[in-house]
């Protein structure tokens, strides 16, 4: 039956999207910055990833405070759009650019798995289990994403190409913040 909803698949799809975000970037950060800056992969790169993850960390602190006093749409909105702008940045910008963008990027993507789930829940009045568990198994987007990121930028030879499919699932993700309807505000 849910299966059948549409909202349900479309939410599927943005939980898919999320990780496939989360896990694009954070794969192509090391190879990004070896490839177009020349840094060490091994110290730099890893460093970087590990800012990027500590900032999807320290980001949650900062949405949970914003989902207080505004609604979660929006805030998805505006997080999203920092996502978009800050991988921008950290794909088109200097190294030292780069090492603060990818990051941010994180900071960015901090509140994007709770805001999806809760207005995914919120736009159901009933079956919510069984629907948590459809959402829980859109991980596997992060299975998916980080693969077609690699393909486009091996064909292309351009892993700026490549992040194209992060792209995508970033624009799918900022489109929630217009067409969710939860039930209650």
């Amino acid at each position: 039956e849910l299966f059948k909803n549409k909202t349900v698949i479309l939410f599927f799809i943005g939980i898919a999207a999320y990780v496939g975000t989360e896990q694009g970037v954070a794969n192509a950060i090391s190879l990004f910055l070896e490839r177009y800056h020349g840094l060490d992969p091994v110290t730099t790169g890893a460093n970087t990833v590990s800012n990027f993850w500590l900032m999807l960390t320290l980001g949650c602190f900062l949405g949970l405070a914003l989902l207080k006093i505004l609604d979660s749409r929006l805030v998805l909105k505006i997080f999203s759009f920092g996502a978009i702008v800050s991988l921008t940045v950290a794909l088109f910008g200097s190294a030292q650019t780069a090492l603060i963008a990818f990051p941010l990027v994180g900071f960015f993507l901090s509140v994007m798995w709770s805001v999806i789930f809760s207005l995914a829940l919120n736009s159901l009045a009933e079956h919510h289990g069984s629907f948590a568990g459809i959402l829980c198994t859109g991980i596997v987007g992060g299975g998916l994403a980080s693969p077609l990121v690699g393909v486009l930028a091996d064909i292309s030879g351009d892993l700026r190409i490549g992040m194209i499919v992060v792209y995508v699932t970033l624009f799918y993700i900022f489109a929630i913040g217009f067409w969710a309807k939860p039930l209650v505000n």
